[in-house]
Formats: structure tokens, sequence, C-alpha cells
């Protein structure tokens, strides 16, 4: 036992070295501008941008939160995993591009000034009050990424969770306050091949473990009658199961609110290279999602379900059931992977919310100091917020998607609202999504859908109030 427990602690310390070695080493590029620590001087590769941008938005959610959701509700999670992915493809066709554009034209270093400035203005108030929301959501967001570490080092060690949380944000502060975004997005181009290899060799293991393809398949099919349904079962109708499916495809279009995955397109060397960078991102997101769907399937056969177990250690439970000990290491090393490659996006967003939004200092120590200042804030919450992964990051996920993304589709639609307008659509998105979710509602339709939907549907009728306002006027002179 001891032997398979040490190898398991190696191969797992192994990779948070490498991902400091490759964090420390990306700063042999780095400048003293501050466009350098905020966004990497803006000349990020089209596959870099791809592997750092899927490692954020597959977190540590992917390896704790879904796995265990997949675990309790079967084949059903797959229009879970179908809406956040096509969704996302929504937004990247309609969005990306010209966020890029944006960046470049008005000098933004932050998402907040990027959308306090599109319109051709700058929209103080509103730039204060995105870096608000960003600050809130985004602390409680790397805080669940800190509790999935620190899930996953219970289930393996048995050590207490807040120890999964304190190494995760030392090694935060170790490579981020080095190297800014550019040692950040280094760093999560190594930890999505990590994250890819790691779900890749327990979805091998356990097929192999059951005997073949055919075995693998005819076992899930025994593991209760509703396990392998696609949801008419478990949602009652065709038309509950079509709304939990387009519910989610809102969580796939709400990507544009998340500043921590934005501003890695905001980084991208060229706006005519977001073509090329979208086939990186989505080959390399939808093999991940769809072999994290299988080996969540797969944690059934292998975990018998309980009362007392805790769905959300059901991979780490998994890899110990199925590996040997440098292997369980690899997986672990996937899920702080996951994890770290999201808290550290988030991180430098809050700190570029300080530094540049807050103008609570000017250069790259300020900025640095701001870093220190928002890990700690994050792991303080990690300790002591009793939620759940899901439920924390779908929270701070929805807020963020329906007060910064409509604002963000409505421009790169080419519209310009005033900053009043700007403002009421956030308003209004939010209210909606959170009354949404705390009524109840949250199990028939996800909070997003009609929280985004109802933004969107302010501006358009504002819009057209203006304009029919406009038209009397015009014809009364």
């Amino acid at each position: 036992m001891l032997p398979s427990l040490v190898m398991e602690i190696v191969g797992f310390l192994f990779f948070l070295i490498l991902f400091v070695v490759i964090g420390l080493w990306s700063t042999r590029q780095q400048t003293d501008k501050e466009n350098d620590y905020l966004l990497a001087g803006g000349t990020v590769s089209p596959l870099l941008t791809a592997l750092s941008a899927a490692a954020t938005k597959n977190s540590g959610y992917m390896f704790i939160g879904l796995i265990g959701y997949i675990y309790s509700y079967g084949l059903s999670a797959i229009w879970l995993v179908c809406g956040f992915l096509f969704g996302d493809l929504i937004a990247f066709c309609v969005v990306h591009k010209k966020l890029r554009e944006a960046t470049k034209q008005t000098g933004a270093l932050s998402f907040a000034e990027l959308l306090s400035k599109w319109n051709g203005g700058h929209y103080r108030t509103l730039q204060i009050t995105i870096g608000i929301i960003t600050l809130v959501f985004l602390a409680i967001y790397a805080a669940a990424q800190l509790n999935a570490g620190g899930k996953a080092l219970h289930a393996l060690f048995n050590w207490h969770t807040s120890s999964g949380a304190c190494i995760g944000a030392g090694l935060i502060l170790v490579y981020c306050m080095s190297g800014g975004l550019r040692a950040s997005i280094w760093t999560d181009a190594a930890q999505s091949i990590l994250m890819m290899f790691a779900m890749l060799l327990l979805l091998g293991s356990a097929i192999h473990h059951s005997g073949g393809v055919g075995d693998f398949v005819g076992k899930l099919d025994q593991v209760s009658p509703s396990y392998l349904d696609l949801g008419v079962e478990r949602f009652g109708s065709l038309g509950a199961t079509a709304l939990f499916a387009i519910g989610w495809l809102f969580n796939g279009i709400g990507v544009t609110g998340q500043p921590q995955v934005m501003v890695r397109f905001m980084a991208l060397d060229d706006s005519q290279h977001m073509r090329k960078t979208g086939l990186y991102y989505f080959l390399w997101s939808g093999l991940f999602l769809s072999v994290t769907l299988v080996v969540g399937l797969a944690s059934r056969l292998y975990i018998e379900q309980s009362t007392s177990f805790d769905a959300e250690l059901a991979l780490p439970t998994l890899a110990q059931n199925l590996l040997p000990g440098v292997a369980v290491g690899i997986v672990l090393g996937g899920i702080f992977a996951a994890t770290i490659s999201t808290i550290d996006s988030q991180i430098l967003s809050c700190s570029a919310v300080l530094s540049d939004d807050f103008k609570l200092g000017h250069g790259v120590r300020a900025k640095r100091l701001s870093t220190l200042a928002v890990v700690a804030v994050s792991l303080t919450i990690a300790l002591f917020a009793p939620a759940n992964v899901f439920s924390l990051v779908i929270l701070a996920w929805s807020a963020l998607a329906c007060t910064l993304g409509p604002l963000v589709i409505i421009h790169a639609l080419g519209k310009r609202p005033s900053e009043n307008l700007a403002l009421l659509m956030m308003a209004i998105g939010f209210i909606t999504a959170m009354t949404w979710r705390f009524s109840g509602m949250g199990k028939y339709l996800y909070d997003g859908a009609p929280g985004i939907l109802s933004a969107l549907l302010v501006y358009f009728l504002v819009s057209f109030i203006n304009q029919r306002k406009q038209l009397k006027r015009s014809e009364g002179s």
C-alpha cells in the first residue's frame, strides 16, 4: 500500500513542478509593458490560444462537478454536454473575431475596459460596474476550482480539503506573479494536454477492465433501466427534455460573458487567425467533452451508488479503483491542471480589474500586488464556502453570462447601446436569472436562458421605443 501511495504522490508532484517550470520559463519573453502582464502583448499564437481557452473553460468543474453529475444522472447528461459545446460554437461565430478587432482598436487591457470603450466612447460607470461584477463572481468561481482540487486530494490521500486549496493557490502565485497572462497561457497549454491524457487514460482503463467495448456498453446498459436513457424518462416528456437541452445551449453561449476565457481571444496575435484558432479549439473541446461523458458513465460500473458517497469524488475514486499508483498521480495532476488553468485566468482577470479598471496602481508591480490580494480572497472563500463545486460554478457562470454576455453579443452585432441602456440590460439579465434560479424554475430550464434572453429583449425593446420617438419628432418637425 505504501509504495502505491508514494508513486501517486510522486506522479502528482512531478506535474506540479512541471507547471511551475513552464510558467517561469515563459518569463524569458516578458517585457515591462503593462499589456504584457495582462494580455501577453497581444502576441499569442492560434494553437496556444486554443489550448489555453479550452483548458480555462474545461475547468475542475469537468473533472469534479460534471463527472459527478453524469455519475448521478447517466446518459441524459449528454444534453448538458452538447449544449455547452454547440452554444460555445454559436458564440464563437458571432463574437470572437469582432472582440479581437475591438481590443486592437480600443487598446483595452481588461474585459471591463473593452466593453466600456467598444462603442467609441468611454463609459467609466459601466467599466467600474463590470469590474465589480467580475471581482465578485470570478472570486467565487476561483474558490470553486480550489475546492475541486481539495476534494481530489481528500479522495486520494485523505488529506483535508483545505490542503488542495492551499497548494493550488500557492502554485498559481508562483508563476502568475512572475509572468502574468503569458505564464498562464503557457501553463494552460501544458495543462490542457495533461487533462486530455488523464481522461483518455481513464477511458482506456475502464474499457479494458470491462472486457472490451462490447462488454463495456452491455454493462452500462445494466446499471439501471434509465441509465442510458436520453432524458425523456428522467424529465417526463420530450418537451421537457428539449427545454433542458436549450437551456444548456445558452450555458454555452454564456461563454461570451466569461472574462477569464474571452481574454485569451483578446490576446490572439491577429484577428485574421481566429478561424484557425476556432478549428483547434473546437476539435480539442469536442474530443475532451466526449471522453469526459463516457468516463462519467463508466464511473457507475466501478463505484456503487449510495447516499453516503459524494458523487463529485467519482473521478478520483475511479482512478484509484482502476489504475496503478503513478497513473493515479497523473489523473490527480490532470484534475489539478483543470482547476489551476481556470483559477490563474480568473485571478489575472480580477487583477486587471483592481489595477486597470479601479486604477489602484500603475505598472507591473501594482498588478502583481493585485494578483496576491485576489488569491488571498479566493482562498478564503474556498476554505469557508459550504456549497459544492457544481453549484458554485453554475452560480458564478450564470451571473457572468447574463450580465456581461448579452452586452458582448450586442456590441459584436454592431449595435451601440448607451451607458444607461447597457447598465439596464445587465441589471435585468442578472435579476431574471437569479429569480429564475432561486424560485426553483432552474430544474426545468437553465437560468442562463431567461437571463440572456431578457437582457437582449430589453435592448431591442428600448431601441424600438427610441426609434419610434425619433420618428415622431421628425414627423412633427
